[in-house]
């Protein structure tokens, strides 16, 4: 599966965020072709269940909360740069 096609995937969760956490709240839930597939307590049982019928790359995971932070990652450095 193409990345664009996973980029939808997330859009779609993007677009129906707020609706998506009234029903699915604190789950972890499966996407795919611009709907979800499944829900699940961890992500990691979300991975096990999905891939045993679906394609690797085919559907994303995503954690089903409010706000930015759900999607969003910072990463940290020690890393100091001399001018």
């Amino acid at each position: 599966m193409k990345q664009e096609s996973l980029e939808k995937e997330f859009k779609y969760f993007l677009d129906h965020q707020k609706e998506l956490v009234k029903k699915y709240g604190g789950k972890f839930i499966v996407i795919k072709n611009r709907g979800v597939i499944g829900a699940y307590d961890t992500e990691i049982e979300a991975f096990e269940e999905t891939k045993k019928a679906h394609k690797l790359g085919t559907f994303l995971i995503q954690e089903c909360k409010s706000g930015t932070e759900v999607y969003t990652q910072t990463f940290h450095s020690r890393v100091f740069l001399k001018n």
